[in-house]
């Protein structure tokens, strides 16, 4: 992927002392760098991977980038995500990385879409831009960037991050591989924890979102030998990179000889994931198998007999935790179950819910009948009942 430089204003003064180390270049030179000037990335997300990839792209001179991001800077962010400092805490994540990145460079031009990526709006996201960057934490969405990618013909910088684990890939050129033929299909709901639940190493979102400004570099530069039918995975622990071969899957339903996919689809339904229900139906549910934070606080000061089962691990159990409550992590529930007694009324909880709700599953199907899940977890029990203890 090259553009044309010839409509290009030559580059200022200014430009030059900024841009001087790429000048020297033969790969880049001025021709290169006017390219640069002329491109346009649009990056999904100015988190973890945006962040790093963001202000990569803007101090190499990118002349348009656009950030699509609907959330506010939290606390928790402030270890990986450098676009954001303490003082933006509580603000639009878009107007903080707007900020950063104009002043890492006056030049760039900053497009800010305070949306959530979905599948009426991506195709019209997509259009004035030269490369995507994914930079998402969902498999929803990233089967949608995917998808949209390839129907617009956008080249897809991908990366993603877990724990001590990355993984990046140029998705969607013309004649090579896409998502969907390394993961035709997406893993059941839940199985995958997402980081809110798994944690992420700070610095490893720094390594991925870099490699993926990298690609995106050099696609628009028409340089090097970007990850296009290749595959990274960097495991931090070990300090170690493997490359998978990957090729694009004739059978591939978006980008196959004869796609199915000919449009964007409803991927929270592709992805097994329920949609919200109605609020009559999310209280009988709650009613039924779960209850709520103000309610168990309620039965513990009216002196009831509530076994308090907490399945997170016992570094989250360290951080916060509601008093009197057992640890027994998930992973260890199906051989310690038996020391619960089976008499007494079980509520589970989790960080957010997710993992006590497999608890709950888990338990009822080996016959316990008086279990319900916390809703929203000891991050809920936080905000409604107890401010007082700290939130990761």
């Amino acid at each position: 992927m090259t553009n044309s430089v010839a409509s290009v204003p030559d580059l200022s003064q200014e430009e030059i002392r900024r841009y001087s180390r790429h000048l020297i270049m033969p790969e880049v030179g001025m021709d290169g760098q006017k390219r640069l000037k002329a491109s346009s990335v649009l990056c999904i997300g100015a988190g973890g991977l945006g962040s790093p990839a963001a202000m990569y792209l803007a101090a190499a001179g990118v002349g348009r980038i656009g950030i699509v991001d609907f959330d506010v800077v939290d606390y928790s962010n402030l270890q990986r995500q450098l676009l954001h400092g303490t003082p933006d805490v509580g603000r639009s994540k878009l107007a903080s990385a707007k900020d950063r990145l104009k002043a890492l460079n006056p030049h760039v031009e900053v497009d800010t879409y305070e949306t959530s990526l979905s599948s009426d709006n991506a195709l019209k996201l997509f259009e004035p831009y030269d490369v995507i960057l994914d930079g998402t934490d969902n498999f929803p969405t990233r089967y949608l960037v995917n998808d949209a990618c390839v129907l617009s013909g956008k080249p897809n910088a991908y990366g993603s991050i877990f724990r001590f684990e990355g993984q990046a890939s140029v998705f969607a050129t013309k004649g090579g591989p896409c998502y969907r033929c390394l993961y035709p299909e997406p893993p059941p709901p839940g199985l995958v924890p997402s980081c809110a639940e798994g944690g992420v190493l700070g610095v490893l979102p720094g390594i991925i979102g870099v490699i993926q400004a990298t690609e995106t570099i050099k696609l628009m530069l028409g340089i090097g030998e970007p990850l296009i039918g290749r595959f990274l995975i960097y495991d931090a622990l070990k300090m170690r990179f493997r490359e998978l071969k990957l090729r694009r899957d004739p059978e591939c339903p978006v980008c196959g000889d004869h796609p199915t996919v000919t449009k964007l689809i409803d991927y929270e339904q592709f992805c097994g994931m329920r949609p919200e229900p109605p609020a009559q139906q999310v209280a009988a549910s709650a009613n039924q198998w779960e209850t709520t934070s103000v309610e168990l606080k309620r039965r513990l000061d009216a002196g009831e007999k509530v076994f308090i089962l907490d399945v997170r691990e016992p570094n989250e159990y360290q951080i916060n935790r509601i008093p009197g409550s057992t640890l027994i992590p998930l992973g260890e529930l199906p051989r310690r179950y038996q020391e619960i007694d089976r008499d007494q009324e079980i509520v589970a909880l989790c960080k957010m819910g997710g993992r006590s709700a497999k608890a709950t599953d888990f338990l009822r199907s080996v016959g316990f009948t008086r279990v319900k899940n916390l809703r929203g977890g000891i991050l809920d029990w936080v905000d409604k009942v107890d401010p007082s203890q700290p939130k990761y």
